[in-house]
């Protein structure tokens, strides 16, 4: 098939160049809503995307058309076809994702055909990064003992990826202890531009991707479009077909000024979430502009990018700029890329001008001078609390915790204190945070002041680093900072994503039995980008996020009611009170730490043998065949149930009749809530399944890593112990009761019940049902379970599409409406 070239938009980026597929052809061709020169780059990236592809079989010129006629403030109706260029993946939903593809296989020849012809059209690299838990920490022994554990438990499914590298095309796989997904991606795999061959010879096209993880945006801080979707979706991008969505409704934040000196970038992404989540930007497209972004760096900017999902949006993209190219040669990228990027950008309108910027939908505008230092808890991401507000927040989240007296208990060899509103986890964690070198720094300054004034971190609290990249620790050692985090605690844990998915692991003994005996209500504090109730450890009720230096600083207070801006946060070693203010690094000092520090050679080195592992890794027996060989007795990877039965052609479809309601829920129910990540409870019934399949609660492993067998994740969905479904009133956890007989069970036991007598199944929700991780399993378990239906007063964008994906038809109330007006009680 020839090339397509719509519009006769191709042509010579230059001599030496690859061509492109240049928009201002579209001038004059086709009904233009907004001149190409004050559209959004979010815009133009769609629209190159559709161009670039038209005429191809897929996309139609037709479709340029209508995305063309997009004009800001207009309420178009089209149905618009993106075709990303590569996909990410995570492992925990990763292997879900393969396990499906290798049972498409199996299908494939169960119909007769060729098992082969299942494979990857579009390039795509898995990271694993999200198996590795704190089951060791503070010590110089941690990391190897954590990644020790972690080839233990996972086996198995690293076995699985092993076998994808080799049968599937076009995947690549990150080995175990390399790094975080959206950080590698960010300092490594993204291109900013990028260019292929094809019967015509090269063309060059922005660098666009989807991936199995919400924080996927993480890599529009880079100027490139990327956000998350379910492994559903990304499947079928993998094979080939387009993603659809609605004509983007694009929101822009301009921002102006400078942040305050004793600000940091986490503080400025969280009031943007309050701001936004405020403002309502569910399902948009939010792309900053401005000439404040001039002082904003590009580590500063993808932390931005990486909290989209927290406040709603698809994406969060920032301009091509100097800053950009700047970062690229920062992070050892080839001159000659380099140049692609900046000539490309700015032929196309995607780079950076100075002014006010695009005109958009909807703009909101920030002063970066307001911004102030500041947490967000207890429970959500979006609910913002400054730093000196911290201690009433707490007491009013947790009234019953006030005046009750505190609890001398022994630990780590310690006598410490535990009361209500104790820090039980500490840790700098999560690729939002760990990214951004400033920050890092910052905390490491923070606890050499620290240690060099005396202070120390109570045995209480559990401390752990996990950057989402070696280059972390390699500029941390080149200053001198590890060896004082580690006196604090926080030595090299892992890199991975671990406490901020909940991979946090056990709390010391003495501790998790004060905190069951008394039902204290203690907390952690993480520089992570998700906080609801029961995701971080089952015993932590409360949970901050904060930046790595605020991380540091609550370690070493202990506590959370407390105000950090007049009170001590501990006692020097000469008897004297230490303020935050005391041991707080200036922006000077960062900046001289990072200028000596962090620098090209040290990316290149970090990233030279990116996909080799180490030796445990090169050492996994890789299984061979185009089909993978099923291993029945396994409880980490089972052939799934989903192509059981399949025909050429689809049944068709049927009514939902006779159905009862297996669960009544409120507001802000998660992915979390819908599909569990952390641990697995020895009582719950996926607890009971494993344990009659002979593992012992010790090897359970967690959720997210036995996402590869559906008997254990169907009896996980609504497995949460933070649940609270109205149809059994007040009581937390995976309970319900079947109909009629009123009799209180197990979710997942009234579904199989359900199912034996053949009635369909309902959900009723809330506003915001879904929200949360990309997680395609909370639409899995939910067909599994027969549920058909799902009424709720909003989604979140992923789940619904999920949803949507396996069959289950996601209804919505009229506003309005909802179930309690309707008197729908669900009984």
């Amino acid at each position: 098939m020839s090339t397509p070239n719509a519009f006769g938009a191709r042509t010579s980026l230059g001599a030496g160049l690859p061509d492109l597929y240049r928009l201002d052809a579209l001038v004059g061709a086709v009904s233009l809503g907004t001149d190409l020169g004050r559209a959004p780059v979010t815009l133009k990236i769609l629209l190159e995307n559709a161009l670039r592809h038209a005429g191809g079989g897929i996309v139609r010129e037709d479709d340029v058309n209508a995305l063309g006629a997009w004009r800001p403030g207009g309420a178009g109706e089209a149905e618009v076809p993106f075709m990303p260029s590569r996909v990410v993946l995570q492992d925990f939903t990763g292997v879900p994702a393969v396990v499906d593809l290798a049972a498409m296989r199996d299908a494939m020849a169960a119909l007769g055909g060729d098992p082969s012809k299942v494979n990857p059209l579009v390039p795509a690299d898995l990271v694993i990064d999200h198996s590795v838990q704190i089951d060791a920490w503070g010590g110089q022994g941690a990391f190897a003992f954590n990644v020790g554990k972690e080839y233990e438990r996972n086996g198995e499914r690293y076995q699985l990826l092993r076998w994808a590298q080799t049968a599937f095309r076009d995947l690549r796989v990150v080995p175990p202890g390399t790094g975080i997904i959206h950080q590698v991606n960010l300092e490594y795999l993204a291109t900013v531009v990028t260019d292929r061959a094809d019967e015509a010879g090269r063309v060059a096209y922005p660098d666009t991707l989807v991936g199995t993880d919400s924080h996927t945006t993480m890599i529009n801080g880079l100027g490139v479009l990327g956000y998350g979707v379910g492994g559903i979706e990304a499947e079928a991008v993998l094979l080939g077909q387009p993603l659809y969505q609605p004509m983007p409704r694009i929101v822009g934040v301009r921002l102006a000024g400078e942040l305050p000196r004793t600000t940091t970038a986490t503080d400025l992404v969280l009031v943007i979430t309050e701001m936004l989540r405020g403002f309502g930007v569910v399902g948009a497209f939010v792309e900053f502009a401005g000439d404040g972004l001039a002082g904003l760096s590009l580590a500063d900017r993808a932390t931005i990018s990486n909290m989209s999902p927290e406040f709603g949006a698809t994406s969060t993209l920032f301009p091509i700029d100097d800053e950009t190219l700047a970062y690229l040669r920062l992070t050892g990228r080839s001159d000659e890329r380099i140049d692609l990027v900046e000539r490309y950008a700015k032929t196309q309108g995607l780079w950076r001008e100075p002014g006010d910027g695009p005109d958009f939908d909807a703009l909101l505008e920030l002063d970066l001078g307001t911004v102030v230092p500041s947490l967000a808890g207890p429970r959500r991401p979006q609910d913002r609390v400054a730093l000196s507000g911290l201690a009433d927040n707490f007491r009013t989240a947790y009234p019953q915790t006030v005046g009750v007296p505190a609890k001398r208990i022994e630990a780590g060899g310690r006598s410490a204190e535990i009361n209500h509103a104790s820090v039980a986890i500490a840790a700098i964690t999560s690729c939002t945070n760990t990214s951004n070198p400033t920050v890092m720094v910052g905390a490491g300054l923070l606890a050499r002041n620290a240690v060099a004034r005396g202070l120390t971190v109570s045995p209480v609290v559990k401390t752990s680093l996990a950057p989402g990249s070696r280059a972390v620790t390699g500029y941390l050692e080149r200053a001198g900072l590890m060896d004082p985090l580690a006196t604090l605690g926080f030595a090299l844990a892992g890199y991975g994503c671990t406490t901020c998915i909940g991979n946090s692991g056990p709390l010391d003994e003495p501790i998790a039995e004060a905190v069951e005996a008394d039902q204290l209500v203690v907390a952690a504090v993480l520089s992570g980008n998700r906080n609801f109730e029961g995701r971080i450890h089952p015993l932590v009720r409360a949970s901050y996020l904060a930046s790595p230096p605020l991380v540091v600083a609550f370690a070493l207070a202990g506590r959370v009611d407390i105000d950090l801006t007049t009170e001590p946060l501990g006692t020097a070693s000469d008897g004297t009170p230490v303020m935050l203010a005391d041991i707080w690094p200036t922006p000077a000092e960062v900046r001289e730490v990072i200028a000596g520090a962090v620098d090209a050679p040290l990316f290149r080195e970090t990233y030279g043998s990116v996909f080799e592992g180490d030796d445990r890794w090169r050492a996994l027996p890789i299984p061979e065949g185009d089909r993978y060989a099923w291993e029945p007795e396994s409880t980490y990877i089972a052939n799934p149930p989903f192509f059981e039965g399949i025909t050429v052609d689809p049944p068709p479809l049927r009514d939902i009749e006779g159905a009862r309601v297996l669960a009544v829920l409120g507001d802000s129910v998660t992915t979390d809530h819908i599909s569990p990540a952390g641990s697995i409870a020895a009582w719950s019934p996926a607890g009971s399944w494993l344990q009659a399949n002979g593992v012992s609660p010790v090897d359970f492993n967690s959720y997210g890593a036995r996402r590869g067998h559906h008997e254990v994740m169907m009896r996980g969905t609504f497995g949460s112990i933070r649940l609270r479904n109205r149809l059994v009133d007040e009581k937390e956890g995976p309970y319900t009761i079947h109909l009629p007989d009123g009799e209180q069970v197990f979710i997942y036991d009234a579904a199989m019940r359900y199912r034996d007598e053949g009635v369909p199944l309902l959900i009723l929700a809330g506003k915001e049902y879904g929200s949360g991780s990309s997680r395609d399993w909370a639409a899995k378990g939910t067909t599994l379970l027969g549920v058909r239906a799902v009424i709720a007063e909003t989604y979140e964008r992923i789940h619904r599409s999920n949803l949507v994906g396996m069959g289950v038809l996601p209804l919505q109330f009229l506003d309005g409406q909802n179930a309690a007006t309707l008197g729908l009680t669900g009984r």
